[in-house]
């Protein structure tokens, strides 16, 4: 089940809420989120509800030992937790890839395992992680009554593709709710404004990036290769953020207060500022959890730096080309580090502005291309390494014509031009009105615009849902 699906948007989640708000009792409302929670993942993906639910009572049990008073036990749950959370990426999700490489090295032939990915395992296996490390260093007391923490584990605003939300991040929500009719207005707004950024753009979006990048890749010309990864940078910051955006809003309807994801990563003047934008939890879980754990004894920053990067390349996809990605940002931000603050800051802006976006845009690239040879292909086209000319090609022309309203909106709604504006105008009563009028509206249209979208043409899943 997609959040972007008319059953989702007009028959789940309306059923879901009108039970929700028939009592006030707070164990009733966990109650009907739990059932939903549950129901939305095995609607989307049954066999692996019950690794879920495993997982979920495992780390349950261990954070209570990991609480007692028996330092020996606690350090061994933890341990043990660790190591099972892992360990369900390293066999559904890397199982294959560490075959074919291992095959690769030294020239055996082990069989490839074939294994599906559970739903969202990539995302409850980090939020079970951090749990039981926020319980180890006391930031927070273990969960006393498994149905909170199973439906911590299985909201379904957040299941699937996150936001990575901690546990103390709705730890008290878990236990009481005060839900305003603000909440109601913002939580509905916000959905709207997720489906349409996904519906309305990022899927418009997917439909020139398949036309460029899918030929063939060395017949690009210099142009062409960077305005694919340009508009592939652009779809998949639609694409997730306005996930994020409903996972939020949904979340809101029910009380519970997600932490934001983007921040409009595009207006970064470094790379390290980019990374403050993006998937702003994930980068938040590498910080808090790995660069600063001391490796070998004590914390050793380039080696944090390196395990961060590298991890966070890694945690994206079983393929090379997220490893890459990865440590391709992080050398950027050590460059940055070695550099200095101050440093960066005298250069002029123009010139910062343009180094992150051409950083940014070929850091997707690479993104983009799990195939060794199509990435060697895309990296030499960049810079004319395939002797196409800069400018050239049917294919780009028509492109850059036939979708040039696209792309401005896409340009301007990546930029916080909205926000100002609103901000702005709520300077004064008079406007306050309009604001909230112009608000409304924008949300109907919106709603009822990918409406349409969703019926009338093909669905994309969310991307992130595949890592």
């Amino acid at each position: 089940m997609l959040f972007a699906d008319p059953f989702f948007l007009y028959v789940f989640f309306p059923i879901c809420t009108i039970l929700y708000f028939v009592s006030k009792n707070g164990r009733y409302r966990n109650a009907v989120l739990l059932l939903f929670s549950l129901l939305f993942y095995a609607w989307g993906d049954l066999k692996s509800l019950p690794l879920l639910l495993v997982a979920a009572a495992l780390n349950f049990l261990l954070a209570r030992r990991i609480a007692g008073k028996n330092p020996a036990a606690a350090k061994a749950a933890l341990v043990c937790g660790i190591l099972f959370d892992l360990g369900l990426l390293v066999v559904f999700k890397y199982a294959a890839f560490l075959t074919e490489n291992f095959n690769t090295l030294t020239g055996l032939s082990l069989p490839v395992p074939q294994i599906a990915l559970p739903l969202g395992v990539s995302f409850y296996t980090f939020r079970l992680i951090s749990y039981l490390l926020d319980v180890r260093w006391e930031k927070t007391p273990a969960e006393k009554s498994f149905s909170r923490f199973l439906l911590y584990v299985s909201l379904f605003p957040c299941t699937v593709a996150g936001p990575v939300v901690r546990y103390a991040d709705v730890s008290e929500e878990l236990r009481i709710r005060q839900i305003a009719v603000e909440d109601l207005y913002a939580g509905v707004s916000r959905i709207a404004v997720g489906l349409g950024k996904k519906v309305i753009l990022a899927d418009l979006l997917s439909g020139i990036t398949a036309e460029i990048f899918g030929g063939e890749i060395a017949s690009l010309s210099v142009l062409g290769c960077w305005y694919g990864a340009a508009v592939y940078a652009l779809q998949m910051y639609f694409d997730f953020s306005g996930y994020s955006d409903m996972a939020i809003g949904i979340a809101r309807v029910f009380g519970f207060s997600f932490p934001e994801n983007f921040n409009y990563p595009f207006v970064c003047k470094t790379i390290a500022e980019f990374w403050q934008r993006w998937h702003i939890t994930l980068g938040a879980f590498f910080r808090d959890y790995l660069l600063y754990v001391p490796i070998f004894g004590s914390p050793r920053k380039y080696l944090g730096l390196f395990l961060v990067w590298f991890s966070t390349g890694l945690w994206h996809g079983a393929a090379w080309n997220f490893v890459i990605w990865g440590l391709y940002f992080g050398l950027f931000i050590l460059l940055e580090n070695l550099i200095g603050k101050k440093r960066i800051k005298k250069i002029p802006l123009p010139v910062r502005h343009l180094y992150t976006k051409l950083v940014i845009t070929v850091g997707f690239g690479i993104f983009y291309f799990t195939d060794p040879a199509r990435l060697g292909a895309f990296l030499s086209g960049l810079f004319g390494g395939n002797g196409n000319p800069f400018f050239g090609g049917e294919t780009l022309l028509h492109s850059l014509a036939g979708n040039a309203f696209l792309l401005a909106a896409a340009i301007l709604f990546s930029l916080p031009v909205v926000p100002q504006i609103k901000k702005k105008l709520e300077e004064t009563p008079a406007g306050l009105v309009v604001s909230g009028v112009l608000s409304t509206a924008s949300s109907v249209a919106l709603l009822v615009v990918s409406t349409v979208l969703m019926i009338t043409a093909e669905s994309h899943p969310f991307l992130y849902a595949n890592f």
